[in-house]
């Protein structure tokens, strides 16, 4: 089993910040200032991850995005589109073609 590494980072944070987290931590949401810092450095990384998008053909697109429907009662474009990594536009396309022909339903 590989050992992860952790490393120091300092940062400056404005006393009005500070006292934001310390809030936060005071009434038992993270263990600490660090915990606090910690996760939103992981939130904002996931955020911005960047999305390798699959080139494939739109038969084979429609194809797992209605496999994905069968196994998923619900889901948003954008997701089907990031889980499968597919162009979101293609994808868009798909669900719009799905909808029509009557293969799945539109939830509002």
């Amino acid at each position: 089993m590989k050992k992860t590494v952790s490393k120091s980072v300092a940062t400056k944070l404005t006393s009005l910040e500070l006292q934001k987290i310390n809030n936060i931590v005071d009434i038992g949401m993270y263990l600490n200032s660090s915990d606090f810092l910690r996760e939103a450095v992981r939130e904002k990384l996931k955020a911005i991850e960047v999305i390798n998008i699959r080139d494939i053909d739109y038969e084979t697109a429609k194809k797992e995005v209605l496999e994905y429907h069968e196994t998923h009662e619900t889901a948003y474009i954008s997701e089907i589109s990031e889980n499968l990594k597919l162009d979101l536009s293609l994808t868009v396309n798909i669900i719009d073609e799905l909808i029509k022909k009557g293969k799945i339903e539109e939830v509002s």
